[in-house]
């Protein structure tokens, strides 16, 4: 990477956190006061005027400032322009949307800068936990100023994984008993962050996750010595046609094989 995209990102960094920042609390004002609520997909997933609102505001800022970047979120109609273009935004405005409607601390703001087909500068904001994950390519993450890094944990210890009670049942068995399961947490990007900051050891992130809520995580984890993948091993390709996703593993990278050799290993496998 040369000096001058390093100062590039950096500079997108900055105006993210920045858009995060307002576009959380704009929603932070909507939380714990009951507002309105849609649903999409279905009838599947809840959508509240709080999204609605951070998108605007993240869409104000940043198109704004960057007119001749692409634009995909989880609240925007999406437009395939964005395929032809190097360098894009994506958003998703309130990731863990059940749980802020729910009274949950747990959701955040999640704003990726994508450039050729991987993050270059991702940030979460937490605004009910008070905390910022932030990550520019080639630095560290860092939760709110801090560096973070991923658990160094041995294979022989005990593993703090994110997983469902029912995938659990199918590992291995010398697997299974090493694994000490973690309550739901309802923000699949501030689930990735915990195992960025080294709260769990890893997590398996169910078929059909999409772009948005994955690609700032992905930067931050790492950034802090981990890794999003899919069960082959390889990264995640940002700004397809298709932005839905197969099954992944987000673990530290000493452990990544690991981990998909262990769910390679499952009874119904």
């Amino acid at each position: 990477m040369s000096d001058r995209e390093k100062l590039r990102w950096q500079g997108d960094l900055a105006l993210i956190a920045e858009a995060a920042r307002e576009a959380g609390a704009v929603a932070f004002g909507f939380f714990n006061q009951s507002p309105e609520v849609w649903w999409k997909n279905d009838d599947r997933s809840p959508v509240s005027a709080a999204d609605f609102a951070a998108n605007k505001t993240l869409e104000s800022i940043l198109r704004k400032a960057r007119p001749d970047y692409g634009w995909l979120s989880e609240e925007t109609d999406d437009d395939a322009d964005r395929l032809g273009l190097e360098t894009l935004f994506i958003i998703d405005p309130i990731d863990g949307t059940r749980a802020f409607l729910g009274g949950q601390k747990v959701w955040c703001v999640s704003v990726a800068v994508v450039h050729a087909g991987r993050p270059v500068a991702g940030v979460l904001y937490a605004p009910a936990l008070e905390e910022l994950y932030e990550a520019v390519e080639g630095g560290p993450a860092l939760k709110n100023g801090v560096p973070i890094t991923v658990s160094a944990a041995l294979p022989e210890e005990m593993r703090r994984l994110a997983i469902g009670e029912d995938l659990l049942k199918t590992f291995p068995p010398a697997f299974r008993e090493r694994v000490r399961r973690e309550k739901y947490i309802p923000s699949l990007a501030y689930r990735i962050a915990m195992v960025a900051d080294g709260r769990l050891d890893g997590t398996f992130v169910k078929g059909n996750s999409h772009d948005w809520d994955l690609a700032a995580a992905d930067l931050i984890l790492a950034c802090a010595g981990g890794c999003l993948v899919d069960l082959d091993g390889n990264p995640i390709v940002y700004n397809r046609a298709e932005v839905t996703h197969k099954v992944l593993c987000a673990a530290p990278a000493p452990r990544i094989d690991e981990f998909l050799a262990a769910f390679a290993g499952r009874r119904d496998s």
